[in-house]
């Protein structure tokens, strides 16, 4: 939410200005790489195209936020939510693990396999108890 938020604040500003600010902020060489891909970003991106990003991160935002709520509740559409979202992820970081191996990377995988290891645990256990239950009625 907040990323959209300074998504929406930035858009009517000197773009130009905040890159060069937030390279110095965060004390990058401007003669280097990363410090260019702002700029290019910057350069190649419209208002519109702005805005879309930023309704997009809210629409991930909200999602994210049903899903935290219906995991607060022990809903069973939330416990699919979770374990689809999360593996979603899982063969693009096999991707950029083929593009090359860091440990950030390998980090990342096994993280997010662990989280959907034990979304599916979840869902297996509340299965047979909502198998169980419908069979005692």
């Amino acid at each position: 939410m907040l990323a959209a938020g300074g998504l929406f604040y930035f858009i009517p500003r000197d773009f130009r200005h905040i890159a060069l600010e937030l390279v110095g902020r965060l004390h990058l060489n401007a003669g280097k790489n990363y410090p260019n891909v702002f700029n290019r970003i910057i350069e190649d991106a419209t208002n519109a195209e702005l805005w879309l990003i930023g309704v997009l991160v809210m629409l991930y935002a909200v999602v994210r936020f049903a899903e935290a709520y219906g995991l607060w509740l022990e809903r069973r559409w939330a416990e699919w939510l979770a374990a689809l979202s999360g593996a979603i992820y899982v063969p693009m970081e096999i991707y950029e693990l083929t593009r090359g191996v860091s440990w950030i990377k390998v980090a990342a995988l096994l993280l997010n396999a662990a989280i959907v290891a034990c979304m599916c645990r979840v869902l297996w256990k509340t299965r047979k108890a909502v198998t169980t239950s419908r069979g005692n009625t």
